[in-house]
């Protein structure tokens, strides 16, 4: 349950989570992108030469030869990343056409099935 204390802002200078991550600390996407860049010498899975690329690079050709395979998702995942994901359209023009409000209540048409 809250009680008081954690509702009230921390005042100027106070730390409220002292054993919290550290200053200077780097995230997961920072760490991430510096081992996307790591280059190294590897065997172009579309080509078949050995080539220096970037992991980046390599898990890009990975997909790219899974897609060439047959891989849907792997395809899907292509198209996406090179195209961008195909915007969803909804058609908000109603037509609404002439009506009395007294036809939806009209119990004459009413016919009860048997």
């Amino acid at each position: 349950m809250a009680n008081d204390e954690n509702l009230k802002p921390a005042t100027k200078g106070e730390v409220r989570n002292p054993n919290g991550r550290p200053k200077g600390s780097k995230n997961r996407a920072t760490v991430a992108r510096q081992y996307l860049d790591l280059i190294t010498k590897q065997k172009n899975g579309l080509t078949g030469e050995v080539e220096e690329l970037s992991q980046e690079e390599v898990i890009t050709l990975a997909m790219l030869t899974k897609a060439s395979k047959g891989d849907v998702n792997a395809y899907k995942a292509v198209m996406d990343s090179a195209f961008g994901q195909p915007k969803q359209t909804t058609d908000t023009n109603l037509s609404v056409t002439d009506f009395d409000v007294k036809d939806l209540f009209r119990i004459d048409s009413y016919k009860p099935e048997v």
